[in-house]
């Protein structure tokens, strides 16, 4: 029978190869943060990382916002997302973006646009203009890898995060969320691109604007339905939208292939999801 000695020497060998594994993982990718997801920790209200808020005003390109961000400094630049709303809508229809994200490893800014009538392609200038003023500008700026950047934004904001999307092809990913857009075709967007839409949305309905927008995309891609729901569903925190744009986030801006297991394979119809496609396994 083994000494307790002798389990404790066993015990504190696998605990150093599970530290080397995960040492050797972060070291494969120097974009890895925080520790080994779960589905929990995905759709909890926030992720491992405490965060702070800092105000921005207007007159940067967009119009004004809240910058997000984690607080510690401890493991490298982090990439950065901005949020728009949609038409009519304030900043306060994406807030929960900000934190949510923030919280698993982004620096978010959440905008107001110049104007509540600014169309998609406005929304998607300021998209641009606010990563910019993060990037390069911010008091946060040194905690931010200008190379691993996305736009996320709802209605005719998830239509400018479509056009941001086209006009700058560097950038890491994007989240049209209800998106719409008078444009249908996106077949020069190679971004990987997550496209959310809502069953029973009547304003921007999937078959006129979320199912023809992801058709049309080259790219990675995925189409996330969201069942019995309507146009104002991401507009507040469900667990569901959480877990699936952290995920899409972290496997393409951070090349995380930690969060695959959330988007390959596929997750299930059923539930909150009405249909779900994507172009699976990504690369």
């Amino acid at each position: 029978m083994p000494t307790l000695s002798r389990k404790l020497a066993v015990a504190a060998a696998a605990a150093a190869l599970v530290f080397v594994a995960v040492e050797a993982s972060a070291a494969g990718n120097p974009h890895q943060r925080g520790p080994n997801p779960t589905v929990a920790a995905l759709e909890a209200a926030a992720g491992p990382f405490a965060v702070a808020k800092v105000s921005v005003p207007g007159g940067n390109g967009f119009g004004g916002g809240t910058i997000t961000y984690p607080t510690d400094t401890s493991q490298g630049t982090f990439g950065a997302v901005a949020v728009s709303p949609g038409f009519v809508e304030s900043e306060g229809a994406i807030a929960w973006f900000g934190p949510r994200l923030a919280s698993h490893g982004f620096v978010v800014i959440t905008i107001s646009t110049n104007g509540l009538f600014d169309q998609p392609d406005a929304r998607g200038a300021q998209l641009l203009a606010a990563l910019d003023y993060v990037a390069k500008s911010s008091t946060v700026r040194d905690r931010v890898d200008p190379a691993r950047l996305a736009v996320m934004g709802h209605s005719m904001g998830g239509g400018g995060a479509l056009y941001a999307t086209a006009q700058r092809p560097a950038l890491k990913a994007s989240i049209p969320l209800l998106a719409w857009s008078n444009t249908k075709s996106w077949g020069s967007v190679r971004v990987p691109t997550m496209v959310i839409g809502a069953e029973n949305d009547f304003i921007a309905s999937v078959g006129s604007h979320s199912e023809p927008f992801y058709q049309s995309l080259g790219g990675e891609k995925a189409y996330l339905e969201m069942n019995d729901a309507d146009h104002f569903v991401t507009n507040s925190p469900t667990p569901t939208v959480g877990k699936l744009t952290v995920s899409w986030l972290k496997r393409f801006v951070d090349n995380d292939t930690r969060y695959d297991q959330f988007l390959c394979p596929a997750p299930p119809v059923g539930g909150p999801i009405s249909e779900y496609r994507d172009t699976c396994p990504y690369i």
